[in-house]
């Protein structure tokens, strides 16, 4: 099959079966969000759910997380992972978003990426679902997704490789969803470990399933 024919495959099934993806985690405003996607790095979003609804009780504006200490801060996420990292970050994150941005969340790659604990990632997903950009956040489940369904070539080995890749072949309108597809899909489907093949819908188009395949046929 064709790379051009995978990803036609990869969109058709998702527009019919999954139109309107959405992120997991819990927000209501822009603000939240940034939160929370600080705190997702290398933690799932199901213990990040768990404890925002604290966290954002006590700050629950940008106002009230610039005026914070690190410290107080510390005892809300105390259970993710790099909490120390992550208080400071978000503390320096609220700051620079009163003094530098007016306590409103920016709308650039370049704007964002200037606060503290924003990535690439990070700063592409604001983009993609407060902004609605056709932005492709790269997280560890869409760079092994993408190889495995053979959307990304091997030799794209960084994530913004695999962005490129991806971004080239998917049309601008479906970037954002397509984001969430992968997401979701590796997380639920195509996993790290052991994935679910039998129950994808999608390994006939699959560069993953198809080698696999070859050498279940050859030891049998």
């Amino acid at each position: 099959m064709l790379k051009k024919e995978r990803f036609r495959r990869f969109i058709d099934y998702f527009t019919t079966h999954f139109p309107e993806p959405e992120t997991e985690l819990n927000f209501s405003n822009s603000y939240e969000l940034l939160v929370a996607v600080i705190l997702s790095a290398q933690c799932t979003d199901k213990r990040i759910n768990q404890i925002t609804p604290a966290l954002f009780a006590r700050f629950p504006e940008v106002e009230s997380l610039a005026a914070a200490s690190v410290e107080e801060v510390f005892t809300y996420i105390r259970s993710v992972s790099y909490p120390n990292n992550k208080a400071k970050h978000l503390v320096g994150m609220a700051r620079m978003l009163m003094n530098d941005f007016g306590g409103d969340v920016p709308g650039t790659v370049e704007e964002l990426q200037r606060l503290p604990g924003v990535g690439r990632k990070t700063a592409h997903v604001i983009l993609s679902i407060v902004f609605n950009q056709p932005t492709m956040a790269v997280d560890t489940h869409v760079f092994r997704v993408s190889h495995r369904l053979g959307l990304a070539p091997l030799t794209a080995t960084t994530p913004l490789a695999v962005e490129k890749a991806l971004m080239a072949h998917i049309p601008k309108q479906y970037v954002p969803k397509a984001h969430h597809w992968l997401i979701l899909h590796g997380r639920y489907i195509c996993v790290a470990r052991s994935p679910k093949c039998g129950e994808c819908a999608l390994r006939d188009a699959c560069k993953y399933y198809e080698k696999l395949s070859v050498e279940l046929r050859v030891k049998s």
